[in-house]
């Protein structure tokens, strides 16, 4: 059955499910380093239904798109570089690396008054 679809038609259904395991590990983690890696599943996603879609044709794929999703490949990785840095940060102020409910609390003190 796969070998008869045509990269048009594989890549957006395949693009759709990395999408939405993306989107599954992004809402069910509550660890920062898991979620920036949901994150990028779904841009992984994303691009392959894109380059999918460019290509349906006979004709040879549009090199806009595949401008467009390589420019679209360099941004994300300067995000997920910033997302990092940022989650490297939280983790040395906080001491953990996961989305906990209610207020920041820093290792200043143990009550909100102290400055």
């Amino acid at each position: 059955m796969i070998e008869s679809l045509d990269p048009g038609t594989l890549y957006p259904f395949g693009g759709a499910a990395l999408f939405a395991l993306g989107l599954h590990g992004l809402i069910r983690r509550r660890h920062l380093i898991l979620r920036i890696l949901a994150v990028n599943i779904m841009g992984s996603g994303v691009f392959m239904v894109f380059l999918g879609i460019a290509a349906r044709s006979d004709a040879p794929p549009d090199p806009v798109a595949q401008a467009l999703t390589l420019t679209g490949i360099v941004v994300a990785v300067s995000a997920t570089a910033f997302a990092l840095a940022l989650t490297v940060h939280l983790a040395r102020l906080t001491g953990h690396a996961v989305l906990l409910p209610g207020p920041l609390k820093t290792h200043r003190g143990d009550r909100p008054e102290d400055p």
